[in-house]
Order: structure tokens, then sequence, then C-alpha cells
């Protein structure tokens, strides 16, 4: 892996990193189901990014 994929990938921890508290909350109050859907698919897409990062 190199340093712009290390970069990359601890990009997308922080960012999941704040995502999943907020997705908690939103499935908690649930008043805006448009955005726990944004939510879920935004952290779907950094996960599957980090692993395609985490196989090469």
């Amino acid at each position: 892996m190199d340093k712009k994929a290390k970069k990359r990938l601890d990009v997308i921890n922080k960012k999941l990193q704040t995502l999943r508290p907020r997705l908690a909350g939103s499935k908690e109050q649930a008043d805006d189901l448009d955005e726990l859907k944004e939510l879920e698919d935004e952290i779907k897409s950094l996960e599957e990014e980090a692993a395609k990062l985490r196989a090469s």
C-alpha cells in the first residue's frame, strides 16, 4: 500500500468515526428517513472503498 492509499484510508476511517454515531442517532429519532438512507449509503460506500484499499 502506498502513502497515498494509507492517507485515504485514514481519512475514510475518520469519516466513519463521525458517521456511525450520527447514524445511530438518526435511527433513534427517525425524523428524516432520507437522512437515514443517505447516511447508510455513505457508510456503505466508504466501507467498500476502505476494503478495496486494504486489498491492494
